[in-house]
């Protein structure tokens, strides 16, 4: 369960973080900490995200935060990368992907199976497409419901 705060801090972080070319992705309030710990990640909508980013998103934020006292108490802020999702849902995880071992869920079955694993070769508008042991397969995107990075993935 997230903190009441949260929704609030989200509101007023999200227009902040789009000004600098970033997105806020998430926000934890963790209040079980001495002092208490805001966390926000964020992701640059451009490139991979960096310690640049995460400075000028801390730079531009930590006054105004405190001057809008949506947290009376003393707090900590972190900015962070929410680092690598597991599953892939954008053209850029697609690209930086391809050739990594996918597991692919469909909603419904496809050639009598609702998963299916290979390493990703690619997807357009109408499919993905998977290699399994040097044969590619098609997945229609319309049953597609994850597409997800295996556990201990390296490119092959």
């Amino acid at each position: 369960m997230s903190h009441p705060l949260i929704p609030q801090i989200i509101k007023f972080a999200t227009p902040i973080a789009k000004s600098l070319g970033l997105e806020l992705v998430g926000a934890v309030f963790h209040t079980n900490q001495h002092p208490p710990v805001l966390r926000l990640d964020i992701r640059n909508l451009h490139q991979d995200t960096g310690l640049d980013d995460c400075e000028r998103m801390s730079h531009a934020i930590e006054e105004s935060l405190d001057a809008a006292n949506i947290i009376s108490e003393p707090y900590l802020l972190e900015i962070s990368s929410p680092g690598i999702s597991k599953f892939l849902d954008n053209d850029r995880d697609f690209i930086a992907f391809k050739g990594f071992n996918v597991i692919v869920n469909t909603s419904e079955p496809y050639k009598g199976k609702n998963q299916w694993t290979g390493q990703l070769v690619g997807r357009d508008l109408t499919a993905i497409y998977i290699n399994q042991k040097g044969r590619q397969l098609t997945i229609p995107r319309s049953l597609t419901m994850t597409v997800e990075l295996q556990e201990g993935n390296s490119r092959i």
